[in-house]
């Protein structure tokens, strides 16, 4: 029967009342650029991550800038992060002015090295961007008290990572700022571009309200260069329904992880996502390790199985940031995983039988793993 890589229509479908009400509500009221339906939703979610506030803004990338820019990031400034991300999290760095400098990842969370970072900072150094790869949380207790002894800036990329806890607290509270994103297939997604920053200081919430609305304090009073990078009030209205059903969401989807790491057990040849002590790891990418990846993926297509590959290039070795001088092997582990990850479906609304049909292939492929003869 073939199993989607993602099916955004089986979530509408289960919630499609509650959007069309919403919507309609938003329309009559003609609340299209920020408004009472973003206001409401960023209490709301301000709440969910455990923060003062937050900001809604137009993408996961803007969250990431105008963080960064509120911040006081800028030219001259170096940012440390890690190469293995979406391409957003480095770009957000370059358009503040500032040179993104990288550490490796862990080969078994996905996420940056600690130990990585006294040696990464310079004089130059400002702030650091853990990114919680695919749903699990950095390990964030080493990474702040190494902010703190250098006095740099923490801003969390939890573009991936909604509803995901380290030592019993959300993702996106450890920081001096949280970034989330809400593009269409995240673990909350809106129905198209929007993000969101979380922070518990209301000073520099005023500032990042003031960047999304082209540096205005109020209309026609622009007190810094800002940036057109509102929410919109129908994905306000979008986002607030479906923050109710996040946490029933993510328990699926955690299932779903459980099922298949204890079915895909036996294949020796394949390496299944290691969950880290005291997190809350919410699979937004559920990313098996395989050699031969291409091949195996080609094989699960065949048979109607849709994968998808997260992330095949480095972003140290994107053409864009040749400029910074990195070469291969600069840093192994992530250079090893881009060619290994293999992202299979993952979605609340999986169901045992689709979770079966993906094992089985895997199975009857495994042989496309081992190198050949």
């Amino acid at each position: 029967m073939g199993v989607p890589f993602l099916d955004l229509q089986s979530q509408y479908q289960s919630i499609r009342e509650e959007i069309a009400s919403t919507i309609h509500e938003v329309l009559e009221s003609c609340a299209f650029a920020g408004g009472p339906y973003v206001e409401r939703f960023e209490r709301e979610f301000a709440t969910y991550c455990g923060r003062q506030f937050a900001i809604g803004v137009g993408s996961g990338t803007d969250a990431l800038w105008l963080a960064m820019t509120a911040l006081g990031v800028g030219p001259e400034d170096e940012v440390i992060t890690i190469p293995t991300t979406f391409f957003a999290t480095a770009e957000a760095i370059s358009l503040c002015g500032a040179k993104p400098v990288f550490v490796d990842i862990d080969p078994y969370t996905y996420t940056m090295q600690p130990e990585l970072l006294e040696d990464a900072i310079g004089p130059r150094t400002k702030a650091i961007v853990p990114v919680h790869m695919f749903g699990q949380p950095t390990d964030m207790d080493p990474v702040l008290e190494i902010a703190a002894r250098h006095g740099l800036k923490v801003i969390e990329d939890a573009c991936q990572a909604h509803g995901a806890e380290y030592k019993g607290r959300r993702a996106g509270s450890f920081g001096d700022a949280g970034c989330f994103s809400f593009y269409p297939g995240k673990n909350l997604g809106a129905y198209g571009e929007a993000g969101a920053v979380v922070v518990d200081d209301d000073a520099l919430a005023q500032i990042l309200r003031t960047l999304r609305d082209h540096g205005q304090s109020r209309k026609h009073d622009h007190v810094r260069i800002g940036w057109n990078a509102r929410m919109d009030g129908i994905q306000g209205a979008v986002l607030s329904v479906k923050l109710k059903y996040i946490e029933s969401w993510t328990d699926a989807r955690r299932r779903h992880a459980r099922e298949y790491s204890r079915a895909l057990a036996e294949l020796e040849e394949l390496v299944t996502p290691f969950e880290a002590p005291n997190v809350r790891h919410v699979y937004h990418i559920y990313a098996i390790r395989a050699s031969n990846r291409d091949r195996l993926a080609d094989s699960l297509r065949s048979d109607g199985v849709q994968c998808a590959i997260h992330y095949p290039t480095p972003i140290h070795l994107q053409p864009a940031y040749r400029c910074l001088g990195y070469v291969e092997n600069s840093f192994p582990v992530a250079e090893s995983c881009a060619d290994e990850f293999l992202s299979l479906p993952m979605y609340p609304e999986l169901v045992e039988s689709q979770i079966e049909e993906v094992v089985s292939s895997l199975s009857r492929h495994r042989s496309a793993v081992a190198p050949p003869a």
